[in-house]
């Protein structure tokens, strides 16, 4: 998942979207007609300052007030908008210069305050926090609408982007004017005057409800912990055990062991403990958050999302929401996304009609008088694996060291992308935890500076859930100077007790690569413009999703796959075993992330007037015939990727829209003959699919990688679920 920084125009309705472009351009004076009081507190406003230091400025993450946020967000929103009044204002006529250009260079001090909103937002968030959020979102929609209805200015980029029709520009230029001209047009830049001010009441109140939505979902995990007795630890790894007792310990709650509620701590407990009353008990603290009929409550805040969403498209013009999101995705049409997943549905149901019996079977094995439940699905398939593949994940476990994996991760960097990761002397660069570690990112061959890495990896109170990869500055070449990158990656790892390794499951170092093929993504741009930095939704996650498909290879095996004790490599019996084991329990896998992706939908190409948050979810799922014994992986009402933002609003089957993509790559590299370390398709894969970023259509770059448009074969194969094309 990508939490970053909007490189596109700015025009935002989430909460962690910034301004325009990061380019050289002074902020002007604060707008006269300013409280003097904000002007007066935000002079030496250190959130506001221009990033010093080596590698071309870094964040001063040392230097962060809380107080500073509020006075820092309102002057650099009010330079932004005297920036945009200048571009808009100016007599000369329209060039992509003095317009488009103009406009890219625009927002830097917010594009700085908004890093800090973004660190505060999700690793370092608090009750004190939450109420500056709860502020600004409303501030900060009114902001993006002064520029996304800004007439003068939308009639400057409507020239500029009619006269490239005629006369086409270089090729980035001419990208950044379609994108830069569409997104205006998607923001209703066209609609009369009384449509754009209901236009953007709507975006003001949405903001208001994402900021709501998003705070209701963290205290819920933050509200509901399960401490553990001695006595209940039964079937429970050591790591888990030490991590857990620390978590209950940094709780106040010494000799206690805690399970958090959040995936990283539930996915491991429901694995392995033999307590089912517990299992059930942290199953549902964790599938229930925002849906607990209490002040966090988030089903009528959905409902309201919803019937604004609607009401904003139909003002544009559009039937439905997923009809307005999807016409600037790969898919362009909501048809397109169902039509894939309904091709993948019925066979992962009857895999999770398999996957149920093998786990019955083991039960009744035992004496045990139970039906599969939700909370048992994970613990039995583990017992499943384990009779099938002789296969233990916590045998697995004790070779996946993350001090390890990381140096997987550089290795895989270096040989595929030429980077070398250096570690930062502690001290050179600010970071705003102590868990933060940075590297510098080099070309190996050249010494070229690309960029700073930081890895934030474990869970903490305040941080969101989850694993994420995000930019403090992206990489353009404007006026010939070139901005470097700023990238992290952030986990939730549950952190060790002192003196132990932090040991992760083979899940969570598949998320691992996942997040660092998001961070090689930013470091691999060569594009000129910010604003082509942006990403397409169903095609952004395929660069991460591919960047999986490393962990597995026999290199990174071999070398950095060793026992956390005794520093002996994975014996070769147990790599077998794991590729061998390489498809198991996909039904689980599929089923849980096809209905959120499914829901998704449905509930954006439904009138929202006949939805009732209190049935809809359950009614929808009978009507897919969703097994008993799965959930969906998001349940509607903590589902972030919807509903904290519009990032991913009909936009979650993307995920598999981009393993159709990723399946397909991967069998390109399998085909060649160095295998995923070939250097002729490595150069192909960096030339088309990760340096270009949007600066081409993503369909075009990935016929020149691949020679043809990909299908979906390779992804059914990839599952062992049955491939379309042997049926014909």
């Amino acid at each position: 998942m990508i939490p970053m920084k909007k490189t596109s125009l700015g025009l935002m309705t989430a909460v962690l979207i910034s301004a325009c472009g990061s380019g050289n351009a002074t902020a002007p004076a604060t707008q006269n007609d300013q409280d003097p009081t904000v002007q007066k507190t935000t002079m030496k406003n250190d959130l506001l300052q221009e990033w010093t230091g080596p590698y071309g400025g870094v964040p001063a993450f040392d230097e962060m007030k809380l107080e500073d946020l509020q006075p820092a967000m309102e002057q650099a929103m009010a330079s932004h908008l005297e920036e945009v009044l200048i571009i808009s204002t100016n007599p000369a006529p329209p060039t992509f210069e003095n317009t488009i250009l103009a406009m890219q260079k625009s927002g830097e001090a917010l594009d700085r305050v908004f890093t800090y909103y973004g660190i505060w937002s999700s690793n370092m968030s608090s009750p004190e926090f939450r109420e500056i959020q709860q502020v600004l979102a409303p501030k900060i929609s009114e902001y993006s609408s002064k520029i996304s209805q800004n007439k003068e200015l939308f009639e400057r980029i409507k020239a500029v982007y009619e006269q490239s029709q005629q006369d086409p520009l270089p090729s980035q230029q001419q990208r950044a004017v379609e994108l830069m001209y569409e997104d205006f047009a998607m923001e209703g830049a066209n609609l009369n005057e009384a449509d754009k001010e209901r236009y953007a009441q709507i975006n003001k109140e949405l903001s208001r409800l994402y900021t709501q939505f998003s705070n209701n979902v963290l205290a819920e995990e933050e509200n509901y912990v399960v401490y553990l007795e001695k006595d209940q630890l039964s079937g429970l790894p050591e790591s888990f055990v030490k991590a857990a007792a620390k978590a209950a310990a940094d709780r106040g709650k010494e000799g206690k062991y805690a399970v958090l509620n959040t995936r990283s701590s539930m996915d491991p407990f429901l694995t392995y403990s033999d307590e089912r009353e517990l299992r059930k008990e942290v199953w549902d603290n964790y599938y229930s958050r925002g849906d607990n009929e209490d002040e966090y409550d988030n089903k009528e805040v959905i409902e309201e999302i919803l019937k604004l969403r609607d009401e904003r498209v139909e003002l544009l013009g559009f039937e439905n929401y997923a009809q307005w999101r999807l016409q600037d995705r790969m898919a362009k049409t909501p048809e397109r996304a169902m039509e894939l997943m309904e091709a993948v549905w019925p066979a992962a149901l009857a895999r999770v009609e398999e996957e149920v019996a093998d786990m019955q079977a083991v039960a009744e094995a035992e004496g045990k008088d139970i039906v599969i439940a939700p909370w048992d699905y994970r613990y039995y398939a583990e017992k499943v694996r384990q009779q099938k593949y002789d296969l233990e994940s916590d045998e697995v476990k004790q070779y996946l060291q993350l001090d390890k994996l990381t140096e997987a991760l550089f290795y895989t960097a270096d040989r595929i992308f030429n980077y070398k990761f250096t570690p930062v002397p502690q001290g050179t660069v600010p970071v705003f935890h102590e868990d933060v570690k940075v590297w510098e990112v080099t070309h190996k061959d050249t010494g070229k500076h690309i960029g700073l890495w930081y890895l934030d990896p474990y869970a903490r109170k305040g941080k969101r859930s989850g694993a994420w990869a995000s930019q403090y500055r992206s990489h353009a070449e404007m006026d010939e100077q070139e901005e470097t990158v700023l990238a992290s990656n952030n986990s939730n790892f549950v952190k060790p007790a002192q003196g132990e390794p932090a040991l992760v499951s083979w899940d969570d170092a598949t998320t691992f690569f996942h997040e660092f093929g998001h961070a090689l993504h930013f470091f691999s741009s060569e594009v000129k413009y910010p604003i082509l930095n942006s990403g397409v939704r169903d095609y952004t996650e395929f660069q991460s999703q591919l960047l999986e498909r490393w962990l597995s290879t026999d290199e990174v095996i071999n070398r950095f796959l060793v026992h956390h004790e005794t520093g002996e490599p994975i014996p070769q019996e147990l790599v077998e075993k794991i590729k061998k084991a390489s498809t198991f329990n996909q039904g689980f896998a599929t089923t849980e992330f096809l209905a959120s992706a499914l829901m998704d939908m449905k509930l954006h190409t439904t009138d929202p007037s006949e939805i009732d948050m209190g049935t809809f979810e359950k009614e929808s799922l009978d009507e897919l015939n969703m097994p008993s014994e799965i959930v969906m992986r998001h349940r509607t009402p903590h589902f972030g990727h919807v509903f904290s933002g519009e990032g991913y609003a009909t936009g979650y089957y993307g995920y598999l829209w981009a393993d159709v993509l990723t399946s397909d790559a991967a069998e390109a590299f399998r085909e060649a003959p160095g295998g995923f370390y070939d250097e002729n398709v490595a150069e192909k894969l960096v030339k088309y699919l990760f340096a270009p970023r949007n600066a081409m259509d993503p369909a075009e770059a990935y016929r020149l990688f691949r020679g043809r448009d990909a299908n979906i074969d390779a992804l059914m194969r990839d599952r062992g679920f049955p491939v379309p094309s042997d049926k014909e």
